[in-house]
């Protein structure tokens, strides 16, 4: 997290194009967790995140900086969407779910790095046991010389067994018996997922089984792997670094946060929108929730709320809710040049994407920079004629100039196909022109 808010705004451009303000908002806002953690202690818990309000249309970019974001930082990060909670009472999730899913997300986070430290411990381990499989411990009353030749046999199989020559070879494992699965439900509420935990241990205390399987040493190595992994780690350890990691570095992003603000006119047609947002108060202001894995206290946890706003305004928000997110920033729409930026000066962009898929059926596609104008200028026109969904225009405008390249990759395997301006708006010309057409195809 030792990252300074110049250093984070770097590392989003790679990704995304404009959008500044947000950035740098979500760059200090990420920076003062990092300072928070070094200060005094009696100071830490007086000093609360800043959450964050973004406005803007679809596709602009407001869930992908969060996304990139947690990835970045390896924090415990979530997208939920707030049009899928309900008031308590009614029928569906309650807004505590969502911390429930954090936890599990930090959880998830914090077993891949204990196992990435023990990565030596647990191969050495799925290799003893198949080396076993392979070559039988000798009885203690064995001579010596069955002995050396029992350590020259354990010493070429092994050397094989890395080597990954003997991956196709069949041995019969024996791995425990899974007495119940067990379902990570979120929605479910406490107290009854506690039932749940104690009826899944007792099962489990009942059958101690195992049960003997014959694959292949590949697979084998996948299975017993999950198996060393479960009896080396410490999961006590995990329980209380994934907490602690969720409780000071944990992000959830809120996304259609305008789908549940009620203005005056429509306040009595769906009682349960102001519900849902008296009931996230506590979540985003700072409260206890109980989980499986023990007690999270939400007060240091950064909500970053999104939404478009067409219909509703930030301030059909209840004005406590609105109070939370002390934090605004607007997303422009994006322009031509953005897209063509898009396009170009992203890593990992949408025309790479579809170069290296090509490239497995060995057709070597080019774009001519006119052409991929052209993409970013149809794309604009689509937007303006019918719904502005932002960058996610241009998967449709491309995909429907590639498609037919594409579909024919197998005859043109072994040659190089140039996409210009030319073919883009013999594919787009008429379907952007007629918006009836552009309305259901792009």
């Amino acid at each position: 997290m030792d990252m300074t808010p110049k250093q984070i705004v770097a590392y989003l451009d790679d990704y995304i194009i404009g959008q500044n303000n947000a950035k740098k908002t979500i760059a200090l806002a990420l920076r003062n967790r990092y300072r928070r953690m070094r200060v005094d202690p009696n100071l830490q818990e007086e000093i609360m995140p800043k959450n964050i309000l973004m406005i803007g249309n679809t596709g602009v970019g407001k869930t992908e900086i969060a996304r990139r974001l947690a990835k970045m930082m390896g924090l415990p990060f979530i997208k939920v969407e707030a049009s899928k909670y309900t008031e308590v009472g009614f029928v569906g999730r309650d807004v505590e779910s969502m911390i429930r899913d954090l936890v599990y997300e930090g959880i998830n986070l914090v077993t891949r790095e204990f196992e990435e430290k023990i990565k030596d411990k647990i191969d050495d381990e799925v290799n003893r046991k198949i080396i076993e499989k392979l070559v039988p411990p000798l009885p203690e009353t064995a001579s010596e010389s069955a002995k050396e030749s029992f350590i020259k046999t354990y010493n070429t199989m092994e050397k094989k067994l890395l080597d990954g020559s003997l991956d196709d070879k069949k041995i019969e494992i024996e791995i425990p018996k899974k007495a119940h699965i067990e379902i990570l439900d979120s929605s479910m509420p406490f107290d009854m997922s506690s039932m749940q935990e104690s009826l899944n241990k007792m099962l489990g205390g009942l059958n101690k089984d195992v049960i003997k399987k014959e694959v292949t040493i590949k697979d084998a190595k996948v299975l017993l792997r999950g198996v060393a992994s479960e009896n080396l780690l410490d999961t006590e350890a995990i329980k209380v670094e994934a907490l602690k990691r969720c409780e000071n570095g944990g992000i959830i992003f809120l996304d259609e946060i305008d789908k549940i603000a009620s203005g005056k006119k429509n306040n009595g047609q769906d009682p349960s929108k102001e519900g849902v947002q008296r009931d996230l108060l506590p979540i985003v202001e700072g409260s206890s929730v109980q989980t499986k894995f023990g007690q999270i206290k939400t007060d240091h946890i950064l909500f970053i709320a999104a939404g478009a706003f067409h219909v509703s305004k930030p301030s059909d928000l209840i004005p406590e809710l609105q109070g939370r997110f002390p934090l605004r920033v607007e997303l422009e729409s994006l322009d031509e040049e953005a897209l063509y930026k898009i396009l170009t000066n992203t890593k990992n962009s949408l025309l790479r994407q579809y170069q290296a898929l090509l490239a497995v059926e060995d057709v070597e596609l080019e774009f001519d920079d006119e052409a991929i104008r052209a993409f970013a200028k149809y794309s604009v026109t689509a937007n303006e004629k019918t719904e502005d969904i932002g960058a996610r225009r241009l998967h449709t405008v491309i995909e429907k100039v590639i498609e037919d390249i594409s579909f024919d990759a197998d005859e043109k395997k072994g040659t190089k196909v140039i996409v210009t301006k030319e073919l883009v708006a013999e594919k787009l010309d008429d379907i952007v022109e007629n918006v009836d057409t552009a309305r259901y195809i792009l």
